[in-house]
């Protein structure tokens, strides 16, 4: 089935220390997230959190976002994700984007230049507004919070 949405374009600014490394680009056909490599070489003790450079800029047209996302492999295998999960990068935006990562792992986690550290999801945003009203309308769940719904 092809896809129903055509790519975007967005432009990319390589920065001096991310000179010879890939651009974010998907793995496989049907990848929703592009794989995003580090910039620096580090270790990211266990506990500890640190936004790693990726070595670029990049202007999201308007009306998009780019969601950071862990990469599962990294997570399940040494505990690593993003404290923010996902991570928004906003279209306005032009700083050096940055992935947060820290290590729930009880080793030290190693990561060199180039190493995939993140995927990036590129998504529609849509504004909204909030109208403060008196009351609201009555559904099935009502105020039931966490957990109503399951067991």
């Amino acid at each position: 089935m092809p896809s129903p949405l055509a790519p975007i374009e967005i432009k990319l600014k390589r920065l001096p220390h991310g000179e010879g490394l890939p651009v974010p680009a998907y793995a496989t056909v049907h990848a929703a997230g592009m794989d995003v490599v580090s910039a620096e070489e580090m270790v990211l003790n266990p506990g500890d959190r640190h936004p790693v450079a990726t070595g670029f800029a990049v202007a999201i047209p308007e009306g998009y976002e780019i969601q950071v996302r862990p990469r599962s492999g990294l997570a399940l295998k040494h505990g690593i994700t993003l404290p923010n999960t996902p991570g928004t990068i906003d279209a306005d935006y032009r700083g050096e984007l940055k992935v947060l990562l820290i290590n729930h792992g009880n080793q030290p986690f190693p990561i060199a230049r180039g190493d995939r550290i993140a995927q990036l999801v590129v998504a529609p945003v849509q504004l909204a507004s909030f109208a403060e009203v008196d009351s609201l309308d009555d559904t099935a769940r009502g105020q039931g919070g966490f957990g109503s719904t399951g067991v």
